[in-house]
């Protein structure tokens, strides 16, 4: 149970912490402001971070596959669920930093619950109708992934990917 859990919800946590790697380049809101004054997004979301992190959690998916083909089906429900997992991750990051700059946050500045699990909530939403998880799985996954979070946060601040540990 525990080990599907984060098998399925793999390329959701792939996608959401790739773009530290792949970022860079122009952000996402092309520099605008919303109609607060405040950015859309900020400097941290760029188009290349977005898509490095959708191909990633999509190319895990595939890897998936092929390691354990019995749990999808079909490469084709593979591709799909990985592409709306990774996706659902993206987007939940991005509605996360909306609403931090909306609380005037500065960028990279920490939101407890909101960075842990709203990219969760959201990829598990945008898989919901092409296969879902036990009750129990989400609620176990609910319960790691701050703990995931935050350990990934740290490696990638020791690794010199980030400038802060959280």
């Amino acid at each position: 149970m525990i080990l599907d859990a984060l098998w399925y919800i793999l390329p959701a946590y792939l996608a959401n912490s790739s773009p530290v790697i792949f970022g860079g380049g122009a952000p996402i809101d092309f520099g605008r402001n919303f109609v607060d004054g405040r950015r859309i997004f900020g400097d941290g979301k760029t188009w290349r971070g977005f898509f490095g992190g959708l191909t990633a959690g999509t190319l895990i998916g595939i890897i998936q596959y092929f390691l354990r083909p019995y749990y999808y089906g079909s490469l084709k429900l593979a591709i799909k669920l990985s592409f709306l997992l990774a996706l659902g991750a993206l987007v939940g990051d991005l509605i996360g930093s909306f609403i931090k700059r909306r609380l005037n946050m500065p960028r990279g500045y920490p939101a407890v619950g909101l960075d842990q699990w709203g990219f969760l909530i959201t990829a598990l939403i945008f898989a919901y109708p092409v296969k879902t998880i036990p009750t129990g799985q989400v609620l176990f996954l609910l319960a790691i992934t701050p703990v995931i979070h935050w350990a990934a946060n740290v490696f990638a601040y020791k690794m010199g990917w980030k400038d802060v540990p959280w």
